[in-house]
């Protein structure tokens, strides 16, 4: 895939227009991943309300907020169109929990990647199999890690090249765009949960600590991050 010229192609393209073209050069090879957040919440509106042709599917972990489900299934039924659910490997699921517990996640960062990988990472590759081009929600600002990003690149771990839409927005654009159009989102938004994950894994962020504090609070590392979006260092 020449990346360069790609980016070419989408120079001066809106959103809408930037994704139709990507379905059509991708033609059932893109897909959309989806955690129900607020970033995530307008690009499924984008891509439901104008009839793009790119699948739309999230990782059901088995261990989400009681609010996700609720949007979730608010937003199947404002769209009426499918988002494919992956689930983790029962077989690698049991296993663990039989050896560890279904809390081992606590008890060390090897542990909690080990889960992260079960419930996320695996599921996720199986999601992208196949497929080409993935699109997802990611914002420069949402930490220092993801700055160093691009709105379009080569993910070299899936093989796979990737769309940031709304890389650039500020999360001002993200609410007032949810607020315009009237889309439904997860309340733990509003209860200072900027990032949400699984439930046991997710803390509300307090005043002054950076975006993704709340996710893993209980480890000591600058770089939280669970693999989905690996970064370069």
């Amino acid at each position: 895939m020449d990346l360069a010229t790609l980016k070419e192609d989408l120079i001066g393209k809106g959103i809408v227009e930037s994704l139709r073209f990507l379905a059509q050069k991708f033609d059932g090879k893109i897909v959309f991943s989806t955690s129900f957040g607020w970033e995530d919440q307008a690009l499924t509106h984008i891509i439901f309300s104008n009839n793009i042709p790119i699948k739309v599917f999230t990782l059901e972990t088995g261990r989400l907020f009681p609010e996700t489900y609720y949007v979730w299934n608010r937003t199947l039924e404002n769209y009426g169109k499918p988002i494919h659910a992956y689930y983790p490997n029962n077989v690698l699921l049991e296993e663990m929990v039989e050896k560890k517990g279904p809390s081992s996640f606590y008890e060390s960062v090897e542990n909690r990647k080990e889960c992260c990988y079960i419930r996320k990472i695996e599921p996720l590759n199986r999601a992208l199999s196949g497929n080409e081009c993935w699109i997802t929600g990611i914002r420069a600002e949402q930490s220092l890690n993801r700055q160093d990003m691009e709105n379009l690149e080569w993910d070299e771990g899936h093989h796979i090249v990737k769309y940031h839409p709304i890389f650039d927005w500020t999360l001002d654009q993200v609410k007032a765009f949810i607020k315009e159009n009237h889309i439904v989102y997860n309340t733990l938004h509003d209860k200072g949960f900027p990032s949400i994950g699984c439930a046991p894994c997710t803390r509300a962020v307090r005043e002054g600590e950076d975006f993704r504090a709340g996710r893993w609070w209980w480890e000591d590392q600058s770089k939280k991050e669970c693999g989905l979006h690996a970064v370069k260092s």
